[in-house]
C-alpha cells in the first residue's frame, strides 16, 4: 500500500526560501517507489516550485495546493480556479480546519470545492473531524468518496506541539473507516521525527500530514525515510 506523506506549509516562507527548501530537500532524500511525497507550499510558489522539480526529476515528489475556489473560471476576483493549476498540482488540501475556522468554510462549499477539483483531473484530500466527519462525508457526491483521500485532523492537535493520543487515532481512524471504507485515510496534528514512525505504524492509516515540522527539509526528510521504512519492514 502507497505512504503518503504530505507537508503543508501553510502561510509561511518566502519565495527564495521556499526554492532552497527543495533544494536541500531533494539532496537529503532518497525516493521510494511505495512512498508519494507531497509538498504543498503557497499558491504563488507554485509555478516556480513545479519548474524546479521538473530539473531535479525526483520520483514521487509532486505539489498540491492548500486551496481552491468553489467556482469555475469566471468573474470571481481573488479566486484561483482548479483549471489554473491542473498542469502544477496532483492533490489540493480541501476543507483544512483551520479554513473552516478562520473562513467559515460549510461542508457545501467543500463538497463544490471537490466537484471543481476532480472535473480539473487533481485528487483531492479532504480534511475532516471527529465528530463531525460524518456530516463532513455525508456532503460528498456518492461518487466522490472512494476517490477522495480524507485527512483526519483532530482541532485540539493542530498548531501545538503535541500530537493526538494513539489510542484515540486508532479509534478515529477505525470511525472513519467505517463511514468510507475505500479512500485513503491520512493523520495531520503536531507530526514531528520523534512521533512519525508511532503515527504510520497506525493500522489502516495510508499517512501522515505535518505542518510545522514540514518547514526544515532535512526534519521532513526523515518522516519521509521513516515512512519508507515501514514499506520494506
Amino acid at each position: 500500500m502507497t505512504k503518503y506523506v504530505l507537508a503543508n506549509w501553510k502561510s509561511q516562507k518566502t519565495m527564495s526560501e521556499a526554492e532552497a527548501w527543495l533544494e536541500k530537500f531533494c539532496q537529503v532524500y532518497r525516493p521510494h517507489p511505495q512512498v508519494q511525497v507531497i509538498v504543498s507550499p503557497p499558491a504563488l510558489y507554485l509555478v516556480t516550485m513545479w519548474q524546479q522539480l521538473s530539473r531535479y526529476k525526483t520520483g514521487n515528489l509532486v505539489l498540491a495546493a492548500q486551496d481552491l475556489s468553489p467556482f469555475p473560471l469566471g468573474t470571481y476576483t481573488g479566486e484561483i480556479a482548479a483549471e489554473m493549476v491542473r498542469d502544477l498540482v496532483d492533490y489540493v488540501i480541501i476543507g483544512h480546519s483551520e479554513r473552516r475556522r478562520y473562513f467559515h468554510e460549510t461542508n457545501q462549499d467543500v463538497a463544490n470545492k471537490i466537484s471543481e477539483v476532480k472535473a480539473a483531473g487533481i485528487k483531492p484530500i479532504v480534511c475532516v473531524d471527529l465528530p463531525y466527519a460524518r456530516s463532513q462525508i455525508a456532503a460528498f457526491r456518492e461518487e466522490d468518496i472512494d476517490e477522495t483521500i480524507i485527512g483526519y485532523g483532530p482541532v485540539e492537535a493542530i498548531g501545538i506541539e503535541t500530537a493526538q493520543p494513539l489510542a484515540k487515532t486508532k479509534g478515529a481512524i477505525a470511525e472513519i473507516r467505517d463511514i468510507a471504507p475505500g479512500s485513503p485515510i491520512l493523520y495531520g496534528g503536531s507530526i514531528n521525527v520523534d512521533n512519525a514512525v508511532d503515527y504510520l505504524r497506525i493500522p489502516g492509516l495510508a499517512g501522515v500530514m505535518v505542518g510545522t515540522a514540514s518547514l526544515d527539509p532535512e526534519e521532513f526528510a526523515v518522516i519521509c525515510t521513516e515512512a519508507a521504512k515501514g514499506q520494506t519492514e
